[in-house]
């Protein structure tokens, strides 16, 4: 943990005290629901000060490598935000993360992230994620509000840092955006009573901006990555129906002693932004299993199977698009059509010798119907193979090797090679990756 204190100007000897107290104090590992009496738990008062603790960390991610397809290519090629996408370096996530308790009743998060745009070289600056989540509800339950990661899948909720890979899998930048969805909120959450790990998620959140890429999405974003070449129709939000959807069923299970497995099943409804009665559902399923000997050498040797399947059903309404409002000869009329998407990702990771993994992933996506899907590169039929090799120097440090073999119908020879290598580095303390 991280103290931070505000502390008299020159009480040496309070300082001194409040270093004694920690030393000597053993704090509960869960917050306790005792009631607002019980909050020295969290902090440590001393005179008129209030000494208080929260994980504080930064991690970041750095890429160099390059391709048989030129930058403005890459762009499309390498659809996620935060991949590797240009010949040459490439700052891909710089995270400042806050975690800690605010009281008996709650924990809280922030996540404020920088990266800079590889082919523009402008700073960007973004507020991922802050939320906080309850800790004391009974029956099970958990509410978690602010802004945060939709609970779609395995990836999305992640963080780049928790990648196995560089970059994200196809199907994700498609269906769920180039920034991964997240948005403004709440969820509810239910730990079941079921003999096994098993927990029920229901969330409601905006449906637009540049982080809802299915939805209502935003202008700027429809104009570089238009769906089915629909225009952009800008809603307002006038009722509980143009807002977004989530339902989630995640289940875990010990297979063995030294297998494990997770695997859920996700559903996403909203309104989108091809007109009025324009709508999206997406669903999917995925699953993870992990074996790892035991013993082990600090975690080795371990394998990771992981695969995700989802699936995209885009109802897109009449729509005009009026190109020059001064020359009606170039407007364009689309009709009701819905429009459909598809994809998966697979991959293995080895960890065959401290501290050295190995692995592969593959991924495969197109869109069913529509015209001119074939020329759109987030449309058209994708397949994706990715051989990777990471050392581990520490828990703090990581670097991996990464090779792309690319096969999509948009590009002019119908295929591409890019090459990766990647440096993270961690400072401060982090918390635990989930399963």
């Amino acid at each position: 943990m991280t103290p931070l204190a505000a502390l008299p100007e020159g009480d040496d000897d309070a300082l001194n005290e409040a270093i004694r107290e920690i030393e000597q104090s053993t704090p509960p590992a869960s917050p306790s629901p005792a009631g607002p009496e019980s909050s020295d738990i969290y902090s440590t008062r001393v005179g008129a000060a209030q000494l208080r603790f929260i994980d504080l960390s930064l991690d970041a991610l750095f890429a160099v490598g390059t391709s048989t397809e030129r930058d403005e290519s890459l762009e499309s090629l390498q659809g996620g935000g935060h991949d590797p996408r240009k010949r040459g370096f490439t700052v891909q996530n710089v995270e400042l993360s806050f975690l800690g308790a605010i009281d008996p009743y709650f924990t809280g998060e922030a996540h404020i992230i920088y990266f800079i745009d590889p082919i523009e070289g402008e700073s960007v600056f973004e507020l991922e994620e802050a939320f906080l989540r309850t800790q004391a509800l009974p029956w099970g339950l958990q509410v978690e509000a602010g802004q945060f990661f939709t609970e779609f899948g395995r990836l999305n909720p992640q963080h780049p840092h928790q990648w196995e890979w560089q970059d994200q899998p196809v199907i994700n930048t498609r269906l769920l955006g180039p920034d991964g969805l997240r948005n403004p909120g709440v969820r509810l959450g239910w730990l079941t009573p079921l003999p096994w790990y098993s927990e029920i998620h229901g969330g409601i959140q905006n449906a637009n901006g540049e982080t809802a890429a299915s939805f209502l999405a935003s202008d700027e974003l429809i104009e570089e990555r238009p769906i089915g070449g629909r225009p952009f129709v800008e809603r307002d939000v006038r009722s509980l129906a143009d807002l977004l959807y989530l339902l989630r069923w995640d289940n875990g299970f010990d297979l063995t002693e030294e297998l494990s497995a997770r695997g859920g099943i996700s559903g996403l409804g909203g309104p989108n932004s091809s007109g009025n009665d324009g709508s999206t559902v997406i669903y999917g399923a995925d699953a993870v299993f992990k074996w790892r000997r035991i013993p082990n050498d600090k975690g080795w040797p371990f394998v990771t199977f992981q695969t995700e399947v989802m699936r995209r059903h885009y109802h897109a309404d009449a729509a005009v698009d009026e190109g020059d409002p001064l020359d009606p000869a170039d407007d364009v009329a689309f009709d009701n059509e819905t429009l459909r998407d598809w994809g998966l990702y697979t991959q293995v990771l080895w960890g065959f010798w401290r501290p050295w993994a190995a692995g592969i992933r593959y991924d495969y996506a197109r869109g069913e119907n529509g015209d001119g899907r074939s020329n759109d590169p987030f449309r058209d039929e994708r397949h994706r193979v990715s051989p990777l090799v990471a050392y581990f120097p520490s828990e703090f440090s990581r670097l991996r090797l990464q090779y792309n073999y690319d096969h999509a119908t948009h590009l002019d020879s119908n295929e591409a090679h890019s090459v990766w290598f990647g440096v993270e580095f961690l400072f401060g303390a982090h918390a635990a990756h989930s399963f």
